[in-house]
């Protein structure tokens, strides 16, 4: 029996790698010539790039760029000949912020615009960026300035590139600018399709969890609103612009880049198709299933490219009750690896081994006959 087993990761708990091979060791447990084959992966949020680099075995490097505090720092990426990818939250994720210095307005992300001319100075060609679960709001505008944009207020000082920066620009110079070779590519890996600015956009949506004062959203919405207004109107209308934070919106609106399906973009680059081929049966999983898993999900972007005949289910954390009933998109069975009321600093702990308890009673299942 092959079992491919291919699950985002568990958030604020495990790695994408690290809950399959937890699903693989219950699963031979209980099929001890079980054939399983580990395809970790994501869907443009935090660890995206790591479970691509499990499965495709890419070389680690790094290099120095301005820090979240303005301060420099090693920042990671990934590269294989010359296509590189790096995920903006191993610069400025929220679990690179203390509690205590969260405010999304005052992170910089100069240093994501800084590691793009560093990968293209290079001879880097393809460029794919995990851009979910930052710690900043700044409408795009870091990235700008690591390429070389500067933004200046109307009495001609200039600002430093912050979400605060919004507020005040009334002019923006490119005379720094070292443009990008036109036969440079770079995709955004995104899980989310909100626009730039409204009540779906990025302040208002995303822009509490990041230590916004929701008192702020307007004034920060319509800043950015107005900046794009003035300097690139197209920007406002991408869907997706509004991933981390306007990241997106300043990686499309000043460095070209596109904005695609994360979780397909992965399956693309690990070769899903192929590696799932003759496969029994697929495992996929994540930390919660709910409603928003249906839209462009690992979980589910796994389950919709597994070929016809080939059972999918979720092993997760737990499962929300807006779930449509099953079977549905593929998925014909789904279960929560929760074995006991407890805290969820206890679930957390016990990650490990509840998902191998109940890899453990699903192989025990398969092997009755």
């Amino acid at each position: 029996m092959k079992i491919v087993i291919a699950p985002d990761s568990f958030k604020e708990s495990l790695s994408a790698s690290e809950v399959a091979k937890a699903i693989k060791r219950g699963l031979e447990r209980a099929l001890p010539k079980v054939d399983c084959l580990c395809l970790p992966v994501g869907d443009g949020g935090e660890g995206t790039i790591e479970a691509i680099k499990n499965s495709l075995g890419l070389l680690e490097k790094s290099t120095l760029v301005t820090g979240p505090f303005g301060d420099e720092v090693q920042m990671p990426y990934v590269q294989k000949g010359d296509l590189a990818l790096f995920e903006v939250a191993d610069l400025v994720g929220l679990a690179k912020i203390p509690h205590e210095k969260r405010n999304p307005l005052d992170i910089f992300t100069k240093g994501i615009g800084e590691l793009i001319r560093h990968l293209v100075s290079q001879g880097i060609k393809e460029i794919y960026i995990g851009v979910g679960g930052t710690a900043s709001n700044d409408g795009g505008i870091g990235i700008a300035s690591g390429l070389g944009y500067q933004f200046f207020d109307q009495s001609g000082k200039e600002l430093l590139a912050t979400g605060q920066a919004l507020i005040e620009i009334a002019e923006l110079s490119n005379q720094k600018v070292v443009s990008l070779p036109s036969d440079v590519q770079i995709k955004i890996l995104a899980d989310v399709s909100n626009p730039l600015c409204g009540a779906d956009g990025a302040t208002y949506v995303f822009g509490e969890q990041k230590g916004l004062n929701p008192e702020k959203f307007k004034v920060v919405d319509r800043a950015i609103k107005e900046f794009y207004s003035n300097f690139s109107p197209e920007t406002l209308k991408l869907a997706g612009a509004g991933a981390g934070g306007g990241i997106a919106a300043g990686l499309c609106a000043f460095a070209g880049a596109e904005i695609v399906s994360g979780i397909q973009t992965c399956l693309d680059l690990i070769h899903f198709d192929e590696k799932v081929e003759n496969a029994d049966l697929v495992i996929v999983g994540e930390g919660r299933l709910d409603s928003q898993s249906l839209a462009g999900k690992a979980p589910i972007g796994v389950a919709k490219r597994t070929p016809k005949g080939v059972p999918v289910i979720a092993i997760c954390g737990s499962l929300s009750e807006d779930l449509p009933q099953l079977p549905f998109e593929n998925l014909v069975a789904a279960f929560s690896i929760l074995e006991k009321s407890e805290p969820l600093e206890d679930s957390f702990t016990n990650t490990v081994l509840y998902l191998e308890n109940t890899a453990f009673n699903i192989g025990q299942l398969l092997s009755i006959k």
